[in-house]
């Protein structure tokens, strides 16, 4: 029962949604429709209206040909050769069917088609209207099928004279097969129908010279006395235009009808699209749409189906799922105090990863010490020495009664132990256990600490280090101990790499911009091994013999954690290079 209700109510709402989409998209569809046919009226009339307008113009220049007069005023043969010529130069120039002079009599002097087997020359046209009105009234124009080619035509005259001493008229004919063409691509029917409602142009030939209406029988008689159409029958076409807008054919195809008046004898142009194309097209949306709509109100009444089910079980789920709360909240409990438990062993688990990670920086600052050791007694032995000397000095020329020599001893004494604390504190400073926490310290500071603690370590290895720091460098937010020990590490490893080496050279450069900082070490030692690549920042890698592993892996999470990276490659002395790059976090260089 339900399935029947469901199904009756479906086909109610689809059908109506139907009957209502189907009439607003058929309104829609002819209206797009009849757009389409009155931009293609307005582009057809326009092209029409033009090519007459551009030949309405000759017969004023022909007048105005001496060679004109002379053949009208003339029974010498010589000037209306002269103008067939002319005539049918300006033919093939302009474009124009015919260009032609006729005398006062009526009779053609002279043709653009004088050469040609339907030459007019000869011809009697004293008949024609077109004659007798620009005889009369200095102008004609007049369509009519041609009397000598058959072919029908609009005739442009113009008088050739004053009407008390006029010598003949100058015709233009012009046909309309090239605008026929043209319609004929643009799909439908368009035509041109006098006055009289008779086709005159036609996309489709076969309806030329039929009628629109029903012609009275007086008038039929004196068009056909006319010969204006020669013995065309002017039979119905067929067209039935109901006058709102649409018509309808023989074979019962019904229109859209654009009608509009023509500045041109009174004619008017009409413009027939078929109807059925936009129908179809507005039944197959209406089909899309029906089959759309009908399968959405079908969802939505499985839906409605399905939710109401869903209720009717959730609500007999509802009593199960609260017997089972209680069970669960004890089991979450459980769960959660296990879940806190085990975030505190993390918690205690990395402490000690933290706690071990210092203590390998440690080990490596401490190993470090144990290779510069010797470069810093080094370093102190010499002021030692001449601390000694100076105080030997000292005593010998207070003996002698000299206390102001005695005092430049003593101020070389004080400069001298001066620099022994700064090599010691810089290297207790090193040695220091634990992570410091940033400071805002000078770039340039940094660098001359590391300097002080490797420096005569390079010396004696006969080794040159040379130092290219940019001229202003900035103060930064950062560890001096844990940058000291990265830039340690590095040039302690360059050291190794070339100390072996004739020419062994190091460069350390130092630059800052409005970004970066970059701290690069490069050598002409032997390289990195290919193979090792990437993975000489990892724990116990190392390319030297002696090796720990543990100096680049500590430098580059050093670098990390200053919010940096550190990387190595190849170096254009010939060896391999480190490139320390850190974001610009810092304050502007003094």
């Amino acid at each position: 029962m339900r399935i029947v209700i469901f199904a009756v109510v479906l086909a109610l709402v689809t059908s109506v949604f139907a009957v209502t989409y189907s009439v607003a998209t058929r309104k829609a569809e002819l209206a797009a429709a009849r757009a389409e046919a009155e931009r293609r009226a307005s582009l057809e009339i326009g092209a029409l209206v033009a090519d007459v307008d551009k030949f309405r113009v000759l017969p004023f220049v022909l007048i105005e040909l001496p060679d004109v007069v002379a053949a009208l005023s003339s029974e010498s043969g010589s000037a209306s050769r002269r103008l067939d010529l002319k005539l049918a130069a300006l033919a093939r120039q302009t474009g124009a069917t015919v260009l032609y002079a006729v005398d006062a009599t009526g009779t053609d002097r002279s043709a653009s088609n004088a050469r040609g087997a339907d030459s007019f020359v000869g011809h009697d046209f004293r008949f024609r209207p077109y004659f007798v009105d620009a005889m009369r009234v200095g102008v004609g124009e007049y369509f009519a099928q041609g009397t000598v080619t058959g072919r029908p035509g609009l005739f442009l005259a113009r008088r050739v004279g004053t009407k008390a001493a006029a010598l003949g008229v100058v015709v233009v004919k012009i046909e309309f097969d090239r605008i026929e063409r043209l319609w004929r691509t643009g799909g439908g029917l368009s035509l041109v129908a006098d006055p009289d409602g008779i086709v005159i142009i036609c996309s489709d030939p076969k309806l030329r010279f039929q009628s629109l209406s029903q012609l009275p029988s007086t008038r039929r008689a004196a068009i056909s006395r006319s010969r204006q159409f020669g013995n065309a029958s002017l039979a119905d076409a067929g067209i039935k235009l109901d006058g709102q807008g649409f018509a309808t054919d023989r074979s019962g195809l019904r229109y859209l009808v654009i009608e509009r008046r023509l500045p041109l004898l009174g004619w008017r142009h009409v413009r027939l699209e078929p109807i059925q194309p936009a129908i179809d097209s507005a039944n197959a949306r209406v089909r899309l749409a029906t089959l759309i709509f009908g399968l959405a109100v079908s969802a939505l009444m499985v839906l409605v189906a399905w939710s109401a089910t869903r209720q009717r079980r959730n609500e007999a789920a509802r009593a199960s799922l609260e017997q089972q709360v209680s069970r669960r909240t004890s089991e979450l409990t459980d769960a959660y105090n296990s879940l806190r438990a085990e975030a505190e062993e993390r918690e205690r688990a990395d402490s000690r990863y933290r706690a071990a990670r210092e203590e390998l920086a440690q080990a490596n600052r401490l190993g470090s010490i144990g290779t510069i050791t010797a470069s810093v007694a080094h370093e102190m032995n010499q002021p030692v020495a001449a601390i000694r000397t100076a105080a030997e000095n000292g005593f010998k020329l207070l003996r002698r009664g000299q206390p102001d020599r005695a005092s430049a001893n003593l101020k070389l004494i004080v400069s001298l132990t001066q620099r022994i604390g700064a090599i010691t504190g810089e290297l207790l400073s090193y040695a220091r256990r634990g992570r410091l926490g940033p400071s805002t310290i000078a770039l340039d500071d940094i660098v001359n600490g590391v300097l002080m603690l490797v420096g005569d370590s390079f010396r004696r290895a006969g080794v040159v280090l040379e130092v290219d720091r940019a001229p202003c460098l900035p103060r930064i937010r950062a560890s001096r101990i844990r940058l000291e020990q990265v830039l340690v590490n590095i040039l302690q490893n360059a050291l190794d790499a070339v100390a072996d080496r004739d020419g062994g050279f190091v460069r350390l450069e130092v630059a800052a911009d409005d970004d970066m900082i970059r701290m690069s070490v490069h050598d002409n030692g032997p390289g990195l091994p290919q193979e090792l690549g990437e993975t000489v920042f990892l724990p116990f890698v190392t390319g030297k013999a002696h090796g720990t592993g543990l100096g680049l892996g500590i430098s580059r999470e050093i670098v990390a954690d200053h919010g940096g990276t550190l990387t190595a490659g190849a170096s254009p002395l010939g060896g391999a290079a480190f490139h320390a790059t850190f974001p610009r976090f810092f304050e502007v260089c003094s």
